[in-house]
């Protein structure tokens, strides 16, 4: 995340964000997803924001990149689509339409205006959003709604704004 910068591209894009997106295959729909700004593509930092995300057992489909490659060990069922690491076509379709959806949310409702300090806190309101997309009881969203608001000690803007680089991923919503 991080907009259009010259320069190097794919993991690792100098002055963006790199985002772990996991998709839940339900039939042959989206089911739930999870967000989670990592700090790096390395194997710590993917196999942790795997174990915050899926529980052991889970089967876990990735490209070829190199630091997939512990996840058996770590009790998940590794799948590799596609044996290259490099981008292209089909290659996690439903992690590619949640990343478009993103994408299209932070340009439409925040004007494409999303610190870096800031997208942990939008990732985790596109992940609650999306998660109850379908829910049928609506009073039930604001219920959920309020325990997460009573769940989180309140921060107010002055001290985001002044530890705001400080600050780790927040792991409530995940």
């Amino acid at each position: 995340m991080g907009g259009e910068k010259s320069g190097k591209r794919e993991r690792g894009a100098l002055g963006k964000s790199l985002v772990m997106i996991a998709a839940e295959i339900d039939g042959s729909r989206i089911g739930r997803i999870r967000l989670r700004r990592v700090p790096d593509a390395s194997a710590e930092s993917l196999e942790e924001a795997v174990r915050q995300a899926a529980v052991p057992g889970s089967m876990i489909c990735t490209d070829g990149w190199k630091s997939y490659r512990g996840l058996n060990s770590l009790g998940y069922i590794h799948e590799v689509v596609r044996h290259t690491e490099a981008v292209g076509d089909k290659l996690l379709p439903y992690c590619h339409r949640v990343a478009a959806l993103l994408k299209r949310w932070m340009e439409g409702t925040h004007q494409g205006a999303i610190s870096h300090e800031h997208l942990d806190y939008c990732l985790d309101e596109f992940t609650f959003r999306f998660n109850r997309r379908t829910s049928r009881y609506r009073g039930k969203l604001f219920y959920r709604l309020l325990q997460q608001a009573i769940a989180v000690d309140p921060v107010s803007y002055s001290f985001l704004i002044k530890h705001a680089r400080g600050l780790k991923p927040r792991d409530h919503y995940m």
